[in-house]
């Protein structure tokens, strides 16, 4: 016998449930099934498009490290890439080197935060988070040793680096390079055939190779439904075009093969990590420029793939020492907008593991 039930509404939120910032649904529910959703955004709100409008083109790159601090290093090399293009700016080949590592080394390490809070969201109770963090904190020592910081790390400028790499740095990385393909292997022992996760992921959350497209969905949540779509090959920017590596992709577009994309784009970042460090030539790591940088009259477009997808900036200059106008194509944003069609019909133990697979952060949601 069916029971019927009066669908009532249920505020979740403003939490933090795996979002990295505050995030609010208004969840309708018939018992424990997902009718409709209304995410609420804003929480947040930082207004750094704005913010931007009042700084030098050099004294935006710290904003940027706040949009996806999960990511610093990767929307600190987008919004260089953007000022360059708009400047006409040359970057040293060795820059363009350690640019690559640094943002293949900050795919890792996001990678290992969203796996690890996903998994926990399926019910692996922290174990494989703990397990991620051990490895994620190999990668802040990197960090720590080229910039000082740990998490937002304004290492990336306007035609290079603000600084070369660290005698240490090399060894260190080598090190690091040899143990973390066993460490990808270990978490494939615990959890790629793991029972709990394959009831709580196969089949969940389905996005359609359609509805990703239709929607702008970019990143591993792209890739996920079976669309072999990274920027990094189908327009190569920097250097990317000098190196071998695959794009994994998926073929159910469910909330397990978002997880095991990014599983192994981690093994291909890797690969893409020891080619750099092996052609990585010596000189100079930052073209001089002006303390002021003033663009000439005009407008450009930079994107690059993060972790999350493609993060583009358009920038418009009137030759002054700030931007005219900035705007950020943030890829938590626009993969956000498909959430609702991913969580109708499903129960509300549910909806959070679907959420947790599309991994966000609300610094670049709620700009």
């Amino acid at each position: 016998m069916t029971l019927k039930t009066e669908p009532f509404v249920l505020n979740m939120g403003p939490v933090h449930p795996s979002t990295h910032g505050v995030f609010r649904m208004r969840v309708v529910l018939d018992g424990e099934v997902v009718t409709d959703m209304e995410p609420v955004f804003g929480y947040l709100h930082r207004g750094i498009e704005k913010l931007a409008e009042e700084r030098t083109y050099g004294g935006i790159i710290p904003l940027t490290d706040r949009l996806d601090y999960i990511a610093a290093m990767s929307n600190n090399f987008g919004y260089v890439l953007s000022v360059e293009k708009l400047a006409g700016i040359k970057v040293p080949e060795r820059a363009e080197y350690i640019r690559v590592i640094m943002a293949e080394l900050q795919r890792i390490a996001s990678y290992l935060i969203i796996i690890g809070a996903f998994l926990n969201e399926c019910g692996a109770y922290f174990t494989p988070f703990v397990y991620m963090f051990r490895e994620r904190e190999k990668i802040i020592d990197l960090f720590e040793m080229v910039s000082g910081q740990r998490l937002t790390y304004n290492y990336m400028r306007v035609g290079g680096v603000s600084q070369d790499l660290p005698e240490e740095f090399l060894p260190a990385l080598d090190k690091f390079l040899a143990q973390m393909p066993v460490c990808i292997d270990e978490y494939d022992r615990l959890l790629k055939e793991n029972e709990i996760l394959l009831a709580r992921s196969k089949g969940v959350g389905i996005l359609s190779k359609e509805t990703a497209i239709n929607g702008s969905v970019t990143g591993p949540a792209l890739r996920g439904s079976g669309v072999k779509w990274d920027i990094r090959r189908a327009d190569p920017y920097s250097i990317y075009d000098r190196f071998e590596f695959d794009i994994p992709t998926g073929s159910a577009g469910d909330c397990y093969d978002r997880y095991r994309v990014r599983v192994e784009e981690m093994r291909q970042s890797l690969r893409i990590i020891k080619q750099a460090r092996e052609q990585m030539p010596a000189g100079p790591v930052r073209t001089k420029v002006p303390h002021l940088v003033r663009p000439p009259v005009g407008e450009t477009y930079a994107h690059i793939e993060t972790p999350k997808g493609e993060l583009g900036f358009y920038l418009v200059s009137d030759t002054s020492i700030s931007p005219y106008r900035i705007h950020i194509r943030a890829p938590s944003l626009i993969n956000l907008t498909v959430l609702r069609e991913l969580i109708i019909g499903w129960k509300i133990a549910d909806l959070f593991v679907i959420f947790g697979s599309i991994d966000l952060t609300m610094g670049e949601v709620d700009r």
